[in-house]
């Protein structure tokens, strides 16, 4: 009697912690800390992070660098200044930090002392700095800056920024590829690396003349190194003439004093990127794909002997795709993150013998670092129903904790469900990766409505991580089940499996999202069969448009954010031109037929199915006359169609009070055909 009387009592308080908790809410995700960028101390007691915090009201995020203690997990703030402070860089001694601040009105870098006092500003440079790195000496700083192309010097590029910033005329002049960015226009401006002494001095450019270093895209988080002995840089650019059509990142070294730079990579045409020198200076360890022109090819880890000139690739036997690497202190091996089956793991790869060993594995696992004496890792860890922290484990994958806990407190009060996982029979009968989410206070005797969401990319994936744009446990917050499916085309199953949409669009991906939707519904009894919503982005949005032409008599309803619509008009317009030409094999007037074949806006006439377009003005990947053509084709044919327009967004909605009109709609746009 008394085991009944306690096993109903401990009934009573679940259900009165659980009465305690609430769903998750736009608000939640807005008080929600984001931590990025951690960095450990040369000494291995500290480890320096980046905690961004957002004010809905204020319609911003601000930045502030602060430290944890490796032992205790005690976190201070070191800075706290209203302008953002990023990119915290360790001096080798330990005594000091370098960071990247706007506080005086300009990206600079700046210098604070762990002991205390007050920052101090070391560059004055007009063009603004980024990426702030340190010789391992101690004496010198490498950073980057946006400077006009025929400028030579700092007072040219003041002046030139004051002319156009004062002039009426806002016209420009085009005359050549590639002229605008993801989100800004080029405005005749080079990203150039530049090394100025720790002790102050005019910063001096060390790729005068060249084409952007780091490149525009596919590169690493951090694409140049100093040598060991600071007598020599690594770096990154693409020295094609247009590199709108090039991915042929290559890597050239430098001496400090100056000189010839000399490419180490030049017979390869495909990516090579994130040169990273070895502790004992032998070697420049790097990331390449092997394919010119294809931006998702496997990147693999590849060693340059600065001795013979040799090179060898360590990973080519691994079919995965590394994403970052950094060096173990003793040069035995080099500890890599990767993402396999929807997450994101940490691996070691050793020197000697190419070696690969699972060290961490769950959940989404980034910046990885090693501590100084090479016992321990520091990474950021998150989960789908977990925001990111920094974390720790052994070398060898064992004693994971966590060492912030920076939204603890907000966490307890809410209701989040861990991701799920499921495996069915694909287009080829191969088996295809589907992840799966509950709605909070999730009662099996119930039968809830689903929202099946769909990745963009095409090369990318769903993964067990804290997406703080399009989160899925918000989606799931009102009471919806959320399906996604990694479908052919996605990362983390291998490369055959990833060059499988390639030419192929509307084909064999098509089929996998079909027949993973048919695998849920006939899988999970709880999910109601007839009230079933789609969204996606870019490439998902792109495969909302090819539904609705198609199947989209399986949906109640659809949304389509930022999506691909027709080909041809979107080749027109987008940026980087080597995405579509190997995408669709050629160019509209070379291959005409495959975009013919894979344009959504081909089979319009079929649209019968409610769809949400959202799109952003400054969104210069996927221009947004797709938006305006799609909405003029459903509402020409009397399909409803809602068109939310940000004239101050790009391919993502980034402003607080933006996010909450898109998170407000869709919800409302949701519920309106999928609620009772």
């Amino acid at each position: 009697m008394r085991f009944i009387v306690s096993l109903v009592m401990v009934m009573s308080l679940v259900a009165v912690a659980s009465a305690e908790k609430r769903a998750f809410t736009f608000e939640d995700l807005y008080e929600i800390d984001r931590v990025r960028d951690p960095q450990v101390s040369p000494d291995g007691k500290w480890v320096a992070y980046v905690g961004w915090d957002y004010d809905l009201e204020e319609n911003a995020g601000a930045a502030d660098i602060w430290v944890v203690n490796f032992k205790t997990g005690v976190s201070r703030r070191l800075t706290t200044d209203e302008a953002n402070d990023t990119n915290p860089r360790w001096s080798p001694d330990g005594s000091k930090i370098a960071f990247i601040s706007g506080r005086s009105g300009t990206p600079q870098v700046w210098m604070i002392p762990m002991d205390g006092g007050e920052a101090r500003q070391l560059t004055e440079i007009s063009t603004g700095a980024a990426g702030v790195k340190w010789s391992p000496t101690g004496t010198h700083l490498a950073f980057t800056s946006d400077v006009y192309a025929d400028c030579v010097s700092d007072s040219c590029n003041k002046a030139r920024n004051e002319e156009r910033e004062e002039s009426q005329v806002k016209a420009r002049v085009i005359e050549e590829l590639l002229y605008r960015h993801w989100n800004h226009w080029k405005e005749d401006k080079w990203s150039h690396l530049f090394v100025v002494p720790v002790e102050g001095g005019d910063p001096v450019d060390m790729t005068p003349g060249a084409r952007d270093c780091p490149p525009i895209s596919l590169g690493g988080g951090e694409d140049y190194d100093f040598s060991p002995d600071g007598k020599e840089i690594c770096y990154c650019l693409n020295p094609d003439p247009v590199v709108a059509v090039s991915t042929n990142n290559d890597l050239f070294v430098l001496s400090l004093d100056g000189g010839t730079p000399r490419p180490i990579t030049k017979d390869n045409r495909a990516n090579d990127h994130s040169p990273a020198y070895s502790p004992d200076g032998r070697y420049i360890a790097y990331l390449a794909m092997e394919r010119p022109g294809f931006e998702a090819d496997r990147r693999q880890l590849v060693l340059y002997d600065r001795k013979t000139g040799e090179r060898r690739n360590l990973t080519a036997g691994w079919d995965r795709s590394i994403s970052q690497f950094v060096w173990a202190p003793n040069g035995s091996r080099l500890y890599v993150a990767a993402v396999d089956r929807g997450r994101r793991n940490i691996y070691s790869v050793s020197v000697k013998r190419g070696e690969v060993k699972e060290l961490v594995r769950g959940g989404y696992l980034t910046n990885v670092r090693v501590t100084a004496d090479g016992k321990n890792l520091v990474y950021c860890h998150q989960a789908m129903n977990h925001p990111v922290d920094v974390y720790t484990a052994t070398v060898k994958g064992k004693k994971v904790r966590p060492l912030t806990r920076v939204n603890e407190d907000t966490l307890k009060g809410i209701e989040m469900n861990p991701m799920e996982e499921f495996w069915f029979a694909g287009a080829k009968g191969d088996s295809v990766h589907g992840l799966l989410l509950k709605p909070p206070f999730f009662d099996a005797n119930k039968t809830y409505p689903m929202i099946f969401l769909i990745h963009g990319g095409p090369q990318g994936s769903w993964d067990d991580d804290f997406h703080y744009r399009w989160n899925a446990e918000l989606f799931a917050a009102p009471g919806y089940v959320v399906s996604m499916i990694n479908f052919r085309g996605s990362v983390g199953y291998g490369q055959d499996f990833t060059d499988a949409i390639s030419g192929d669009w509307g084909g064999g991906c098509y089929v996998d999202l079909m027949k993973g939707l048919d695998h849920v519904l006939e899988t999970y009894d709880f999910i109601d069969p007839d009230r079933v919503g789609a969204a996606g982005a870019s490439y998902g949005g792109y495969m909302i448009c090819w539904v609705a032409g198609h199947s989209g008599e399986r949906f109640r309803c659809l949304m389509n954010h930022d999506g691909v619509y027709n080909l041809t008009s979107m080749y027109g317009a987008t940026e980087e031109l080597w995405f579509p030409e190997w995408e669709m094999e050629g160019t509209p007037w070379t291959n005409p037929e495959l975009y013919e074949k894979w344009s959504p806006h081909t089979y319009a006439a079929n649209f019968r199915t409610p769809m949400l377009i959202v799109h952003g003005e400054r969104d210069y990947r996927v221009p947004v006359e797709q938006a305006l053509e799609c909405f003029t084709a459903h509402r020409r044919q009397g399909v409803r169609a809602k068109l939310v327009y940000f004239p101050d967004e790009y391919h993502f909605v980034s402003k607080p009070q933006n996010a909450e009109l898109w998170w407000t709609t869709l919800h409302e746009w949701f519920a309106e055909y999928l609620k009772p």
